[in-house]
């Protein structure tokens, strides 16, 4: 069925994202864990909105400006973690305003992060929350021992305008074992400095479901789940079925017989591969492959005759579905072969 929808164009199921939505939230709620999503997934208010009223204490942003974007655009937005090391006065002036308007935390894994916001927020009449960011396995950001963690706990608790909120990590997939037991040792040297320790959380769709096995986290900050894309489906946590977010593309060019070219390329599907073998799956049908982007070309082939005509359009779930919404000013809200709504991507660019 063709859509009335200029292509190339990203559309959103909505009734999948709230099925999906809800499927977290079960376990969560099953479990006594919080669930804090993280919105660099659809960069939307409206689908914030929708996790905060199946149950979400409140949302996760990694950027300053995104986290702006998202309290200017929903009155329900009320609770923000940036899990982020951020620098610089301009920065730590628009922190300094966005932590009198919603419940604000920040994040940081060293010295100097920490003595520049306590430089700002020591004039400040409202105190920053502040936790540790912690390397559970994953090797990107964060401390690498409890220890270091303890520490830095008490550099922040004894900082001016600084109060410490807990420890915060984004494991790898699998991690949650790791996460238990360094969050668990990294808690009891802080509490032995007569610190409490309110709030631990992790992060991440591929292990969500396994999350309960960290019992010592708090909280979870899903962010994929909300979409899904083929990155998961590879992985076996999501089916096509699962996966909310897709491109509409046309067919502009049939040049050969197992050969056709949509209007989406590397701007649209990007160029993430994830360690997977091209650049998306063409929903209902298995036999297609898309080997090669150019800016605004896509390049699908298949062994035998592809069957498509110029004027034909496919729906696509990319590789990540994180990127892809930042490649549009706006989402198409569907349900099912419906368009319902046009909603735009107001924290997209948010970088800063």
């Amino acid at each position: 069925m063709t859509l009335p929808i200029e292509t190339p164009a990203v559309l959103v199921d909505i009734e999948i994202a709230r099925r999906n939505i809800r499927a977290f939230q079960d376990y969560a709620d099953r479990h006594g864990i919080r669930v804090r999503p993280h919105i660099k997934t659809h960069k939307l208010p409206q689908m914030a909105e929708l996790q905060l009223e199946a149950g979400a204490i409140g949302i996760t942003c990694q950027k300053v400006t995104e986290a702006e974007a998202m309290v200017e655009g929903s009155a329900q937005i009320k609770d923000v973690l940036i899990t982020y090391n951020i620098l610089g006065t301009e920065k730590h002036a628009r922190l300094a305003k966005l932590n009198k308007r919603v419940t604000l935390s920040v994040v940081v894994d060293n010295s100097t992060v920490i003595d520049g916001l306590s430089t700002r927020f020591a004039r400040e009449d409202k105190p920053l929350t502040v936790l540790v960011e912690c390397n559970t396995g994953a090797d990107r950001c964060g401390v690498a021992t409890p220890a270091e963690a303890a520490s830095l706990a008490r550099h922040i608790a004894d900082a001016p305008g600084l109060q410490f909120g807990g420890l915060m990590t984004y494991p790898p997939v699998g991690g949650t074992e790791r996460v238990q037991a360094f969050m668990s040792e990294a808690k009891r040297l802080i509490e032995a400095n007569g610190i409490d320790v309110p709030t631990i959380t992790s992060g991440g769709t591929p292990s969500m479901m396994e999350a309960a096995g960290a019992s010592v986290a708090t909280e979870h900050r899903p962010g994929t789940y909300i979409y899904n894309d083929r990155s998961l489906v590879a992985r076996g946590v999501a089916t096509w079925d699962d996966c909310a977010l897709t491109v509409l593309a046309t067919v502009v060019s049939v040049p050969a017989e197992n050969r056709a070219i949509i209007d989406a390329g590397s701007k649209v599907l990007t160029s993430d591969l994830l360690g997977l073998s091209g650049y998306g799956h063409v929903l209902e049908r298995d036999d297609i492959r898309i080997d090669q982007l150019s800016e605004e070309h896509g390049r699908l082939v298949s062994d035998g005759p592809i069957n498509l005509k110029v004027g034909d359009q496919l729906r696509i779930v990319p590789n990540h579905a994180c990127v892809v919404t930042n490649m549009v000013d706006a989402v198409h809200i569907v349900e099912g072969n419906k368009a319902k709504a046009i909603w735009p991507v107001v924290a997209r660019g948010r970088v800063l």
